[in-house]
């Protein structure tokens, strides 16, 4: 079958050099059928398939398909498709969607991957692509995709250490090799690096100051694939799970939303809400039952959806009017219907309204942070804040403040005030994407099993989870109750408190000054050498090619040389070869120890 041959990277790759260089109607086209293919081949692909060979002399799995890599795949490539179809009609030029496509692709090498070394090798691939996204559109683009990709080589690099520690400790870079990450040191290393990806607590300031500032398209992609990829790669060093990687997913949920109150820059809230709905993800696969881990993929593949269909309709109210800031527009309902729909769909699926997809997903998570915890906390009767129930409580916390930032964000932008302006809706091109991720939205989260069918552990899934009891449909209406009511308590107070900072508001300036104080005391101190070794080798050279003037020049500064520079009697007559050959020597020295010294520094 020629589907099990070739990787779907690979045509996703290949699309991105078309768009790169061939007409923009005819690159977007290329790239559309390529992730819209791959879409269809991983649905299709036998569990089993891979390609295993030799990447810098090590035994790989260059291409690997099981439950989860195949559930990747496709979700992967369907929103590829709609992201494609989205940028060409929002007026993204052929070499920012080449770079979109190589950023894509290089996520489903990752994705696909049979072991840590090609994963690791398509990490850092995936980090360059997505920088070139970033920077292509110029601006304050450039200066946080630098922060950027500063945060993503740390990540990548502790990453790439922990790889090599689980090798040492193995023998062997093969997922098959051992059960996750193993070893004192690798685990803490791995889930540090992959920790900047899914913007851990205190890892997390790039993605709220990177997200915002690109093309509106290069959002869409942006806010899909390296916190998804970051989650899949966690699963793969922790198959087991962790508990404290369990408490930070809950933390991460009502951090992610607390922030996000507090945004009036669109793009901003959206990007610190991709925080709190990773969140869930991570502590599913904290949790590390099966049950808990099929929730966190779930999670995965309904966040991509409702993720992706948010930015996209924000994108065309920015798109359409300019505009940013949450609080210079308003009543845009009437004038632009479809962007509304689009935005009420996926509103209602992140804050997990029952009906939609994310209720499904998320009520997995939750329900297992309450029934599966205290088995899992060992003396859970002595922890603080709770016991068993703390990862639960803070779930359920991040699930209100989930419904009051979309309460607040669909208020200002489609009801607050009268339309000040009349722009107009979304292009065919736009509308037709956001719809239809939205019908998916819908029609995931009324036919659960549907989307059971395309995650790890079906039978598990259906066996021990049932999605619409009344205690579960409950839990999901009061979410929505408390989070309306408290929304609207606390507008006045919210709208006063935009001032409270990340630490973004200290990293940021410190790694701007800090990073041009060490630029330029780099590129001096190279400049000094420079200028040393080209005096030094100017000196040598005119030694070498006139020893003997400059034998008798120096004669005539010291003591016991006549003044012609002649040799006085208790003086050798070879005192001119000495100081030219002495001189020469010292030269040399000293231009070694300034090019060792600038090595150094």
């Amino acid at each position: 079958m020629v589907l099990e041959t070739i990787p779907p990277f690979v045509p996703v790759l290949l699309a991105a050099f078309i768009a790169a260089v061939a007409p923009r109607t005819v690159g977007h086209g290329v790239g559309f059928l390529a992730t819209a293919g791959v879409a269809v081949a991983s649905f299709l692909l036998p569990e089993g398939t891979l390609i295993a060979t030799q990447l810098f002399g090590f035994e790989t799995v260059l291409y690997q398909v099981d439950d989860f890599s195949r559930m990747m795949g496709i979700i992967f490539g369907l929103i590829g498709a709609a992201a494609v179809l989205y940028a060409y009609s929002s007026e993204a030029d052929g070499r920012q969607t080449a770079a979109a496509l190589g950023y894509v692709g290089t996520s489903l090498g990752a994705v696909y991957a049979g072991d840590w070394l090609t994963l690791v090798f398509f990490w850092e691939l995936m980090a360059v692509t997505s920088t070139l996204l970033v920077w292509h559109y110029g601006g304050r683009a450039v200066r946080t995709g630098f922060r950027y990709a500063m945060a993503h080589g740390i990540g990548g690099s502790l990453v790439l250490a922990a790889v090599v520690w689980q090798y040492a400790e193995v023998g062997s870079f093969l997922f098959s090799a051992s059960t996750g990450v193993v070893g004192p040191i690798a685990p803490l290393l791995m889930a540090v690096g992959i920790g900047v990806n899914v913007g851990f607590i205190g890892l997390h300031t790039w993605l709220p100051d990177t997200y915002p500032s690109p093309h509106i398209a290069a959002s869409v992609f942006l806010c899909v694939y390296t916190t998804k990829t970051g989650v899949y790669a966690m699963f793969r060093a922790f198959p087991e799970g962790h508990l404290w990687i369990a408490y930070m997913g809950g933390a991460m949920a009502v951090f992610g939303a607390s922030m996000a109150l507090l945004q009036e820059d669109m793009r901003r809230l959206l990007s610190y809400h991709i925080i709190s709905q990773v969140g869930y993800m991570v502590a599913g696969v904290g949790i590390g039952t099966t049950l808990a881990t099929a929730g966190a993929f779930g999670h995965i593949f309904n966040h991509i959806l409702y993720k992706a269909l948010l930015f996209m309709s924000i994108g065309v109210v920015i798109y359409r009017t300019g505009v940013e800031d949450i609080t210079e527009v308003g009543g845009l309902w009437k004038v632009m219907p479809v962007t509304f729909v689009s935005y009420l769909l996926g509103a209602a699926a992140i804050a997990g309204v029952p009906g939609f997809n994310g209720f499904v997903s998320k009520g997995i998570v939750i329900a297992e942070a309450h029934y599966s915890m205290e088995t899992i906390v060992i003396g859970s009767k002595d922890m603080f804040l709770g016991g068993e129930d703390l990862l639960w409580w803070l779930l359920i916390i991040g699930g209100v403040g989930t419904f009051m930032s979309f309460i607040k964000l669909g208020y200002y932008v489609f009801f607050h005030g009268p339309a000040t302006i009349d722009p107009d809706d979304a292009e065919l091109g736009q509308a037709a994407p956001m719809l239809a991720v939205g019908g998916l939205c819908l029609a995931l989260g009324l036919l659960p099993g549907t989307l059971f069918e395309v995650l790890p552990d079906t039978a598990t899934i259906v066996e021990n989870y049932t999605t619409y009891t009344t205690s579960h449909i409950i839990e999901g209406v009061t979410l929505g109750v408390a989070g309306f009511i408290g929304f609207f308590v606390l507008k006045t107070p919210l709208s006063k408190a935009t001032w409270i900072p990340d630490v973004d508001r200290v990293i940021n300036p410190a790694f701007f000054y800090g990073g041009r104080a060490l630029v330029l005391a780099v590129t001096e101190t190279w400049a000094a050498v420079d200028r040393a070794v080209v005096a030094v080798a100017t000196t040598a050279m005119r030694v070498r090619s006139d020893p003997q003037h400059y034998a008798y020049t120096t004669a005539e500064r010291l003591p016991g040389v006549e003044a012609e520079g002649r040799p006085s009697a208790d003086r050798p007559e070879t005192f001119d070869l000495q100081i030219s050959m002495g001189t020469s020597v010292l030269l040399i020295v000293t231009a070694l120890t300034l090019a060792l010294a600038a090595l150094l520094l």
